[in-house]
């Protein structure tokens, strides 16, 4: 349902782009801003290739992509949307959550933008509302950030034994602070203890789990992601 969504806008945009510029481009330009690397992305990029193929848009006979990895490192998404942007693509394609939408959105007001986000878009800014969006962004939101408490009180209900629960998250994602907030509200009203842990790329993972190794058996055993 969301992926047929947002193929759907993405194509709606490529289309309103191609028609408005046709004469200076014979193949319109997809701009892709990956907040991840490639190999992270090993399930999305067939499917968003699949999407597009399924409206008629196939890579390198009627539409090219032009692909920006940020590698995890967060704060290069800005710097790789201008790059996007003064290459004059037709349409920018956002998969950073809304880091990278803020970026996309940051970068240029006239390129139409599509998002996929697990914040509220509306509450972080990105567009008026979810029936009329307005401006230049569009895009799917799964509500992932409000879902959070929920995800921990469905944990605490399937292991009623846990005392504690970890919480990883990205200390460079611009919702964490939201979810450390609002998870730690909802494990006081469930009575358990939420202990923290922050990692921005596969090493700072590593390393949590090689430290968490050493401890003793009282770390907690259910782990709650972001």
């Amino acid at each position: 349902m969301h992926r047929r969504r947002f193929i759907a806008l993405l194509g709606a945009a490529i289309a309103a782009a191609r028609t408005l510029r046709a004469q200076q481009k014979a193949m319109p330009v997809i701009g892709f801003l990956g907040a991840a690397t490639p190999a992270a992305n090993v399930r999305l990029l067939p499917a968003f290739l699949g999407g597009l193929s399924e409206t008629g848009w196939v890579e390198t006979q009627n539409v090219a992509i032009e692909y920006r990895w940020a590698e995890d490192q967060y704060d290069r998404l800005p710097t790789l949307a201008a790059d996007l942007v003064s290459r004059k693509v037709d349409v920018i394609v956002s998969t950073g959550g809304i880091t990278g939408a803020l970026a996309a959105k940051n970068a240029t007001a006239k390129i139409p933008i599509v998002f996929i986000t697990g914040d509220d878009p509306v509450e972080r800014g990105l567009v008026a509302s979810l029936a009329r969006p307005g401006g230049n962004l569009t895009g799917v939101s799964f509500l992932s950030v409000e879902l959070m408490p929920k995800r921990l009180e469905l944990l605490s209900e399937l292991v009623p034994q846990a005392k504690a629960i970890a919480l990883l998250v990205n200390p460079n994602h611009a919702g964490t602070q939201r979810v450390v907030r609002e998870m730690q509200e909802a494990a006081q009203v469930k009575g358990v203890q939420l202990q923290i842990f922050k990692a921005g790329t596969e090493s700072e993972i590593d390393g949590l789990r090689r430290s968490r190794g050493r401890r003793d058996r009282r770390q907690p055993r259910s782990v709650l992601l972001q």
